[in-house]
């Protein structure tokens, strides 16, 4: 029994962990590197907190689309030849929504940490 108690531990720790671990191939960037990011023309920026938090404060050139409606969206409103810069309120939105873009066939995704909290 004891032993049980250790490997439920241990696959506690392990998911943990892994929802923690940055996913391969999505860059994170600062909002103040995300200043001279917008810029760039070449660039889909995403914020992916819900309309009414969007109509609150948002920055100009990003598109809102709602974390819960990207699975269904990102195919036909998205370019997959464009990198997407992803932004939410703290962050932990756009990390799962970069990850969403990965799965989608996304290869050029960007989340920015910190979101609009730290943005400024």
């Amino acid at each position: 029994m004891e032993y049980l108690n250790y490997v439920i531990y241990v696959l506690l720790f392990f998911f943990i962990v892994k929802r923690f671990i940055p996913v391969k191939g999505i860059k994170n960037i600062s909002t103040t590197e995300l200043k001279t990011e917008l810029k760039d023309k070449n660039k889909q920026f995403v914020d992916v907190r819900t309309p009414a938090e969007f109509k609150g404060n948002n920055i100009r050139g990003f598109k809102n689309i709602p974390l819960h409606t990207l699975g269904k969206k990102a195919t036909y409103e998205l370019s997959t030849d464009k990198e997407v810069v992803v932004i939410c309120q703290s962050g932990m939105r756009s990390q799962k929504a970069s990850k969403v873009l990965k799965k989608l066939g996304f290869t050029n995704v960007t989340n920015v940490k910190g979101g609009m909290n730290t943005w400024r």
